[in-house]
C-alpha cells in the first residue's frame, strides 16, 4: 500500500509540475485522444511549429475505454477537440449528439482520401461528422526464432506448447471477431448462438494458453522477448523493435487464413470544442500527402486512405492494401452490442478460469458502497432531526 501511495504522490506532483507548465504557455492549445502507438511526434511538432500551438495529446487503448470516458461529460465540454474513434463507433457518437459537423470550406486536402474508403466508410460516406484516418486491420506477429513451425491461422492460439507465450488484445470486437472468422461467421454477426460459440472457443481453446488479453503493453513485452506470440496492431509491434534489426528479420506479422476484423478509424470534432477551427487545421494537415506518408512509415503501415500519399512512402509497410481483401469491416451491430458486451465481459475478461478481478474495480466497487453509506447515513440524521 505505501508502494502504491509513494507512486500516486510522484504521479500527482509531475501532474502538477506539467500543468504550471501548460498553464504557462500563451500558445492556443489543441486537445487530442488518439489510441496508443497511432500519431508520430514528429508530425506533432511540426504541426505546433507551424501553426505556433500546443497539443495536449491523451490516448487511449479501446473504443470502449474512449467512449466511456467521453459519455461522463455528456453534455458538457469533454475537453478535447479532436477524436479517433473508429468506424462501428462513430454512428453511436453522431446519434448521441456528441460530434460537431465538418466543415469542408476549411480543408483542401479531403480530396486526398481514396473514394473506395468512403464506400466503405457507410456510417458517414459524405464526412459530414469524421474523416477517415486509416483503414487497417489487427493481425499477429510471431518471433520465428522462438516459433519456428506456425499455420497462418487464429488455431495458433490453441496451441498448448505455447502456454504462457502469447496474448491478445483486450479490445472485445477484435478478440471476438477472431473467434467468429474462425468459425465462418460474420464478424459482425446478430446470432446469439454464433456469438456464445465464439465465445467458448475463445474462453475453452485460445485463453488457457494466454498470459493476458492486453492492448497496451504487448509491443513491450515482444521485444524483450516475454511473448512470442501476440495479437497486434502491428504499428505497435514495429515501433518497439526498430532498432533491434534481429528481431526485425525474425518476426512474421500476417492477418489469418481465415480472415478476421478490419477497421477505419476517423478523426472526428467533439461538440462544444473550444478550437473548432484549429481542429480542422489538424485533421487537414494530417492528410497533406508527405505528412500523412510520415505517418504511415513511422509505423510500417500502407498509406490506405492517403492516395497521393502512396508517392511519398519510403518504408516497407508490414502489409499491403491487398492483404485486407479478406478481412471484414468491423461495424455497428445495434443492441446485439450486449451479446458481444455480455460474452466478452461477464465471461471472457473475468467470470470464467477464476481470472481474479482487477484491483481497479474493487477500488470503484468500494468507492461506490462508501458513498452510498454516506447517502444513507444522511439520510437517517436528517429524518432523526
Amino acid at each position: 500500500m505505501k508502494k502504491i501511495v509513494t507512486r500516486c504522490g510522484f504521479a500527482g506532483l509531475a501532474a502538477l509540475i506539467m500543468l504550471v507548465i501548460i498553464s504557462c504557455d500563451s500558445r492556443e492549445k489543441l486537445y487530442i485522444y488518439n489510441w496508443t502507438y497511432y500519431t508520430p511526434d514528429s508530425v506533432i511538432e511540426k504541426f505546433e511549429d507551424e501553426f505556433n500551438v500546443r497539443v495536449i495529446y491523451d490516448e487511449f487503448a479501446s473504443n470502449e475505454e474512449m467512449y466511456a470516458k467521453l459519455r461522463t461529460t455528456q453534455g458538457k465540454n469533454s475537453g478535447y477537440d479532436v477524436v479517433f474513434p473508429s468506424k462501428d463507433f462513430v454512428p453511436i457518437m453522431i446519434q448521441d449528439g456528441m460530434l460537431e459537423r465538418i466543415n469542408h470550406s476549411l480543408m483542401k486536402n479531403l480530396v486526398n482520401i481514396d473514394p473506395e474508403v468512403l464506400e466503405k466508410a457507410d456510417y458517414d460516406p459524405n464526412m459530414l461528422y469524421s474523416v477517415p484516418y486509416f483503414y487497417g486491420a489487427a493481425g499477429i506477429a510471431v518471433n520465428t526464432a522462438r516459433v519456428p513451425v506456425f499455420e497462418k491461422s487464429w488455431s495458433i492460439f490453441a496451441r498448448e506448447d505455447l502456454k504462457g507465450r502469447m496474448t491478445m488484445l483486450d479490445d472485445l470486437r477484435e478478440v471476438i471477431g477472431g473467434a467468429l472468422a474462425y468459425l465462418d461467421y460474420s464478424v459482425n454477426t446478430l446470432n446469439p448462438s454464433e456469438v456464445a460459440a465464439a465465445r467458448d472457443l475463445i474462453n475453452y481453446s485460445w485463453k488457457p494458453n494466454l498470459v493476458k488479453f492486453d492492448a497496451e503493453t504487448f509491443g513491450k513485452g515482444y521485444a524483450n522477448g516475454e511473448f512470442w506470440v501476440v495479437h497486434a496492431f502491428p504499428e505497435a509491434v514495429f515501433e518497439e523493435i526498430a532498432d533491434d534489426e534481429q528481431l526485425l528479420r525474425n518476426t512474421v506479422f500476417f492477418f489469418p487464413q481465415e480472415g478476421g476484423p478490419s477497421y477505419i478509424d476517423n478523426m472526428v470534432i467533439m461538440k462544444n470544442s473550444r478550437n473548432v477551427e484549429l481542429a480542422h487545421k489538424f485533421i487537414d494537415f494530417i492528410h497533406r500527402p508527405e505528412i500523412y506518408a510520415e505517418f504511415v512509415d513511422e509505423f510500417r503501415l500502407p498509406a490506405t486512405v492517403n492516395i497521393p500519399a502512396r508517392d511519398y512512402v519510403r518504408g516497407n509497410p508490414a502489409y499491403s492494401e491487398a492483404d485486407l481483401f479478406n478481412t471484414e469491416l468491423v461495424g455497428s451491430v445495434g443492441d446485439a452490442l450486449e451479446l458481444y458486451t455480455d460474452a466478452w465481459f461477464n465471461h471472457i475478461r473475468f467470470a470464467e478460469h477464476g481470472e481474479p478481478i482487477p484491483v481497479w474495480v474493487w477500488l470503484i466497487i468500494g468507492g461506490i458502497i462508501v458513498i452510498t453509506g454516506g447517502i444513507i447515513v444522511l439520510v437517517v440524521l436528517k429524518r432523526k432531526k
